[in-house]
């Protein structure tokens, strides 16, 4: 018995080791290219909150930690970090805890490895500070301080508007860049969402993990991008729209799917998809709920970057068919690894391209919106750059104008740098990573682009820095039982995922971006509020929106993991 306990102590310490000739500094540079845009590893690492802390994770029980709220799945998955735990785990996240938050795996075995092996170092203090990898930029220290002034989301209320005032922000650094990722509550007592007189709000749809993405097909079903379950679920309205009379599969198995589209639009044939690096389509026809078929590639590759960073994808065609547009978010926050040029390389690149402030190396076609001819889909081509992560591509279905609501930059302080939602004109630069609402160059990468100082189009609705945008629905129904009033035509409602890196939070609502002759004035105004507690955190966490068949709007949470359904009482 003693011979067969020693036995298995020693397998055990085999499984808890790093492979043996992993290498540590690697894994740190891998770390801080896949990872740290949603994790810190060591203390004071400038790494993201998105995702929890994985300071001391070698060993640790999993969503053990009190100070971020973990899935229901990995809460029950009993796991205990070791190193083979580690290495399966990044090796298909999704397969070893189905209903992981964590999605993108580390898809090469020795990358993972290294990463493991980084992470056990730092667990038995013995790791020496590897060298960063090329071009890396780790932003200055900052001292930390107490924030100014009062938490502004107890304000948030319907009607209350908001403009940012791009000629004034304050300057980088201003304040600390605080890790104030909320925690995620269930809804508490008495807790209720506010929106405009004479609307009301409800539960639409719930137990749907990770609802994201939502399109209305013409016959009024409403397709949902799981993207965390990696697939897309049809929802048929009740006769009176105001719940699901019947949920189904329409396909699974797919790689992250967000963005989708029915084309053509007016009698589609076909539901496109956008997965996290390419593009499907499905044959379809009205009322189908189930796939007939498994899906055509259309776009084999959107970059050749590893993936890492944000993921989502979205797409949409122009008013005509003939073109189609994906949106690729960036791989860092600002172009942390990404190697310098010299001047007279950076242009030579963007001439190649045929674009201003074109991203290269593990950043290329990223950071940017895609264009495609859509009957005969060849090779990416930019149609513009310098956007950091547009999550929502809109068409604006009266002037057909191509819209990007965008998470900015992060870690130049709370009200740095403004996330924004924007008209995109073709060729034009947005300042990703170099500058910022138009001449404002990042410090951490001063004076590496002078020739695009200036060239940078400040965006037309700027929301407070760190509100997370990630979608926008023009509303132009004039018909259906819940009818918003005509007022609202012709207007978008954005939506605010939620910040985790602002001192004070902001975000998690829904809001009315204001136009006039269908130009936006700039400003925009909260419609739905509420989704945040007394103490700061939240159980509410809004991603999707869409307008359904009877004019009512339908708002996706996958943090509740619901759909809210606003309709208004003529």
């Amino acid at each position: 018995m003693l011979i067969r306990s020693t036995a298995l102590a020693l397998v055990a310490a085999v499984l808890a080791a790093p492979s043996f000739g992993a290498d540590a500094n690697a894994g740190k540079n891998v770390f801080r290219s896949q990872c740290a845009l949603c994790h810190s590893a060591e203390p004071n690492d400038n790494g993201g909150a998105q995702g929890p802390s994985l300071i001391g994770v070698v060993g640790r029980k999993a969503a053990s930690s009190a100070s971020f709220s973990y899935t229901p799945a990995l809460k029950a998955s009993n796991l205990t970090w070791d190193a083979a735990t580690l290495n399966r785990f990044l090796a298909s996240p999704t397969t070893v805890v189905s209903g992981s938050a964590m999605v993108i795996p580390v898809a090469d075995a020795t990358d993972r490895e290294n990463v493991v092996a980084y992470f056990t170092a730092v667990k038995d203090g013995t790791f020496k500070e590897a060298a960063p990898p090329a071009g890396f930029r780790p932003p200055p220290s900052v001292a930390a301080g107490p924030p100014k002034g009062d938490a502004d989301w107890k304000k948030d209320a319907p009607g209350r508007k908001h403009r940012i005032d791009v000629a004034h922000l304050p300057a980088p650094y201003d304040t600390p860049s605080s890790s104030n990722f909320p925690k995620f509550i269930d809804k508490p007592a008495g807790a209720k969402l506010s929106v405009p007189a004479g609307f009301k709000v409800e539960v639409f749809a719930k137990d749907l993990p990770g609802a994201r993405n939502m399109r209305i097909a013409p016959n009024g079903d409403i397709f949902l991008s799981q993207t965390q379950s990696n697939r897309i679920s049809v929802l048929r309205p009740s006769a009176d729209g105001a719940s699901v009379a019947q949920l189904t599969t329409f396909a699974q198995g797919l790689n992250l799917p967000y963005g989708m589209a029915f084309v053509p639009a007016a009698d589609p044939k076909w539901l496109y998809v956008a997965e996290m690096n390419r593009v499907v389509r499905y044959a379809y026809k009205p009322g189908d709920t189930v796939a007939s078929g498994v899906p055509e590639v259309v776009v084999p590759q959107l970059y050749s970057s590893k993936a890492s960073g944000h993921f989502t994808r979205d797409l949409a065609f122009s008013l005509d068919g003939k073109r189609m547009f994906v949106s690729v978010g960036s791989e860092s926050n600002v172009a942390d690894t990404m190697p310098k040029k010299p001047l007279a390389e950076a242009k030579a690149w963007d001439a190649a391209r045929g674009a201003t402030g074109a991203a290269w190396d593990n950043e290329a076609n990223r950071a940017a919106v895609l264009v495609f001819d859509a009957a005969q889909p060849g090779a990416p081509k930019l149609f513009a750059t310098g956007i950091r992560n547009c999550v929502g591509l809109t068409v604006q279905p009266v002037k057909g104008e191509l819209w990007c609501t965008t998470n900015e930059r992060d870690m130049l302080g709370d009200d740095l740098v403004p996330d924004y939602t924007t008209r995109v004109k073709e060729g034009a630069f947005y300042g990703w990573p170099w500058y910022y609402m138009g001449k404002n160059e990042d410090p951490r990468l001063k004076g590496e682009r002078p020739d695009l100082a200036g060239k940078a189009i400040v965006p037309d609705v700027p929301f407070q820095a760190h509100s997370a945008a990630v979608n926008l629905a023009f509303y132009t129904t004039t018909s259906g039982a819940s009818a918003f009033p005509k007022q609202y035509l012709g207007e978008g409602f954005a939506v605010l995922h939620g910040s985790w890196n602002r001192a004070f939070r902001t975000g998690h609502k829904v809001v009315r971006v204001l136009m006039k002759n269908g130009v936006p004035t700039g400003e925009y105004e909260d419609f739905m509020t509420g989704m945040i507690a007394d103490d700061g955190n939240a159980w509410g966490r809004p991603v999707g929106a869409t307008v359904a068949k009877d004019g009512s709007l339908l708002i996706s949470d996958d943090g509740a993991n619901l759909i809210y359904r606003i309709s208004y009482a003529q």
